[in-house]
């Protein structure tokens, strides 16, 4: 009988470790570790994995940290799936004994997982959400929620690149007046719907005359363009965070005769054209920074030439933004611990990560930067806090750091570029070949 409670036990842990990813769970017990909460399946997912593996391995090449200790990576996925995340964080925690955590989870998920976050309080740090209500929460109730950074900038941030593309570009540029809103029906579609109608709309003088809400499962998008076509809009703001490739080609293949901008997610790695069975040309989209089509620092380059080297093929063959934000979020953190004497006691690590501070410049002027807003500091254009949140530069001329957001486009030959804001174009925005207004 102990023998069968025994072989049970080993293959119980056996069957964790495998759902965990994990070839070793047990580590030397002077191992720093560092778990990673994301998906294993998604693009976005791995660059945030594969971001923290490489910062991890060049660190524990130069000696490992706190007096030669080595960084031990584990692993935990969350499937997208909110009970899967919040199972996730507490196997790193309880488990694994995390000392920090490198999270690249999406929205839902994260809030799912927070409250764990604030019960164990593990220091930290997200690399792909940007919800501003989680950042809120480092505000208002700092003590509680102080463990946690977002090193992407957040939704109020976000907008206001929005604003600034829809003036200079869809408004003076192009002369376009009035736009149709083409949203998924997610909570982050919602989310979008919101600052494209409530902020951008009013402050670029655009008109929404039209909000067509699809399904994410929809296949056939020729009935939904016809109503788009007959709105009376000059252009489509898409919304798409799911199944993004399938709206673009059918929008590039159906010939749309208006020019579609927006927020499409499928558009931020370098696999969308071959996603879009090379049907992806004419469309744009913001994204954060760094992004495809955008002019890379040395210190980046390096980065991105491992991480080539090291995964080839592999899907994302280049790494999305989140995936720099880990690998220099890494750098914050262990830069961080190696002043406070480690990830404990928490309030000196905070302390420390509030002061990181990477600086990257290229061309001798600020290019990138990986700092942190902190408690009591005012962002001088929204007239608000956001502790905790990456420090963004949100007002040309961009000399404190980088923008929230660049808009990209994919031509119809099947190249991209960063086209807004001026100081980091690599290209022109144009309106797709078949588009004749």
């Amino acid at each position: 009988m102990k023998l069968c409670k025994l072989f049970a036990s080993t293959a119980a842990a056996a069957a964790v470790a495998l759902t965990f990813g994990l070839s070793n769970p047990v580590s030397a017990a002077d191992d720093v570790v560092v778990g990673f909460i994301g998906s294993f399946a998604s693009d976005t997912g791995r660059s945030t994995l594969r971001g923290a593996e490489i910062a991890i391995e060049e660190i524990n090449a130069k000696g490992g940290m706190l007096g030669g200790r080595k960084i031990r990576l584990v692993k935990a996925d969350t499937r997208e799936d909110v009970t899967e995340g919040i199972k996730a964080y507490e196997y790193l925690n309880e488990t694994e004994k995390a000392d920090f955590i490198i999270s690249g989870s999406i929205d839902d998920v994260s809030l799912g997982w927070l409250p764990r976050m604030v019960e164990y309080r593990t220091p930290t740090l997200d690399t792909w959400t940007s919800y501003i209500g989680i950042i809120d929460k480092v505000v208002k109730e700092y003590d509680k929620y102080k463990m946690y950074f977002m090193n992407v900038a957040s939704d109020e941030a976000l907008a206001t690149l929005y604003i600034d593309f829809g003036k200079d570009v869809l408004g003076k540029k192009m002369g376009w007046k009035k736009v149709v809103i083409l949203q998924e029906d997610t909570a982050f579609g919602g989310a979008i719907h919101g600052l494209v109608k409530d902020v951008l709309a009013p402050e670029a003088g655009i008109e929404v005359v039209d909000t067509i809400v699809y399904d994410i499962n929809t296949v056939d998008f020729a009935p939904i363009f016809n109503k788009v076509t007959n709105s009376g809009a000059d252009f489509i703001y898409i919304i798409s965070s799911v199944k993004s490739q399938v709206v673009s080609s059918q929008y590039v293949k159906l010939q749309v005769p208006l020019a579609m901008t927006g927020v499409n997610v499928g558009a931020l790695g370098q696999e969308y054209w071959d996603d879009t069975g090379g049907a992806g040309g004419g469309i744009s989209t913001l994204s954060p920074v760094p992004s495809v089509g955008f002019a890379l620092d040395d210190r980046s380059k390096a980065f991105v030439e491992k991480y080539k080297a090291k995964y080839g093929d592999d899907r994302p063959t280049f790494p999305h933004f989140n995936g720099f934000n880990a690998y220099y979020g890494m750098y914050n953190a262990v830069a961080a611990a190696e002043r406070a004497g480690g990830f404990a006691p928490l309030d000196k690590w905070v302390k420390e990560m509030e002061n990181e501070d990477i600086i990257i410049k290229k061309d001798g002027k600020m290019w990138l930067r990986y700092g942190f807003w902190k408690p009591g500091e005012i962002e001088p254009r929204t007239k608000r806090e956001y502790t905790h949140n990456i420090r963004f530069d949100i007002t040309a001329p961009y000399d404190d750091g980088a923008p929230s957001m660049v808009v990209i486009q994919w031509y119809e030959d099947g190249t991209n570029a960063v086209v807004y804001p001026p100081k980091f174009a690599t290209g022109e925005f144009k309106v797709p070949s078949w588009v004749k207004k």
